[in-house]
């Protein structure tokens, strides 16, 4: 089990690192609306993740299902976090100050609540997305047989 959320953990975040990237080259990295996509990255690694450890296990338990969807977006989210801070800090200082201005808040927090507000909506998004997932992943007990209108 920890191969499939350690690799998938990984995947996610070099997706959303890739991602990032990808957005400052063309420039739009400072836009927040943009970060809805990240949502769908998790969703895609997370439901990638349960699928895979669904088809190598011969019984698949919740509560196995739940916690390899929460360790793959939990790895993500700490190492995408990291990334942020270590641009933020070092790379970029002026992109915090930028990204500060557009929320027109009347306080200034500084990078590290970026990069905590990062980290809690990718904690946030794994939770929501791994229970979401589990929902269509595990097996009925409303049906007879147990496994009709379940997807496999």
């Amino acid at each position: 089990m920890f191969k499939v959320y350690s690799r998938y953990g990984l995947g996610i975040a070099a997706v959303l690192i890739a991602y990032f990237l990808i957005l400052k080259l063309i420039g739009l990295h400072q836009y927040p609306v943009l970060s809805s996509v990240n949502g769908l990255i998790f969703g895609f690694g997370i439901y990638m993740a349960l699928k895979n450890y669904s088809s190598s296990e011969t019984s698949f338990k919740y509560e196995k299902g739940f916690e390899v969807g929460l360790f793959s977006g939990g790895i993500a989210s700490v190492l995408f976090s990291i990334f942020m801070a270590i641009y933020m800090y070092q790379i970029d200082t002026e992109f915090s100050k930028a990204i500060m201005n557009k929320w027109d808040l009347e306080y200034d927090l500084g990078t590290l609540m970026l990069v905590l507000s990062i980290l809690i909506m990718g904690f946030a998004t794994t939770i929501v997305l791994t229970l979401s997932f589990m929902q269509l992943l595990k097996t009925s007990w409303n049906t007879q047989d147990g496994n009709r209108n379940v997807m496999k």
